[in-house]
């Protein structure tokens, strides 16, 4: 049974800092590093003995937030651009979620609305996403591990259903800062939630 698991970077700077996310580079925070241990620890004694490819994000706070895993595994993490944050522009870069909230005529909570120039849009972003499902489909392993993104993490979970662009203008399916997801493939065919949000792997 093919088996993916989603993990959403775990505590970075810009969750303290009052400044913007999406391609920002923040790092880890020292309790966003301790989180990422205690996911290694925990979910990298769950997956001993399986075959496990690791993707990540190559933002970062996310690539760090993979790499106790990878080590714990003894594997080295693929890291992927398709995996990175929604891009929400050039205008962005360097500025707090206060100028972000001041200079937005819209938070591109439709499909198709640009929040800002140059900013990625939600449809821009499952496209980008959509080839990597494939992907990850056709991979041998057991279990695939994908370390991302809040926001991306939230349209991944509508790809991972089969679910057209168009429904992302009525629902979300969010998590927190390092939790886990479970994902899987049953009966062949019937792709499947198992688990979302988990942040148990996180706590002291």
């Amino acid at each position: 049974m093919k088996r993916v698991i989603t993990i959403q970077h775990c505590q970075s700077e810009q969750h303290i800092n009052g400044m913007m996310g999406g391609w920002n580079d923040w790092e880890l925070t020292e309790l966003g590093s301790l989180q990422a241990r205690h996911i290694a620890e925990r979910l990298g004694a769950e997956l001993s003995g399986e075959t496990v490819k690791i993707y990540s994000s190559d933002l970062k706070r996310a690539a760090h937030t993979a790499a106790p895993l990878a080590e714990k595994l003894g594997l080295e993490v693929e890291c992927r651009k398709e995996l990175r944050e929604k891009n929400f522009g050039p205008l962005v870069m360097g500025r707090s979620k206060e100028w972000y909230r001041e200079h937005c005529d819209n938070f591109g909570d439709k499909i198709d609305e640009r929040p800002l120039p140059g900013a990625e849009t939600k449809r821009e972003l499952y496209e980008r996403l959509m080839p990597l499902r494939r992907e990850v489909m056709e991979r041998p392993e057991d279990t695939v591990i994908l370390v991302s993104h809040g926001g991306a993490l939230s349209v991944w979970n509508i790809i991972w259903l089969g679910l057209p662009p168009e429904v992302m203008d009525t629902c979300g399916i969010f998590g927190k800062a390092g939790a886990v997801g479970e994902f899987d493939v049953y009966r062949g065919w019937e792709h499947r939630i198992v688990r979302i949000g988990d942040i148990s792997y996180i706590r002291d």
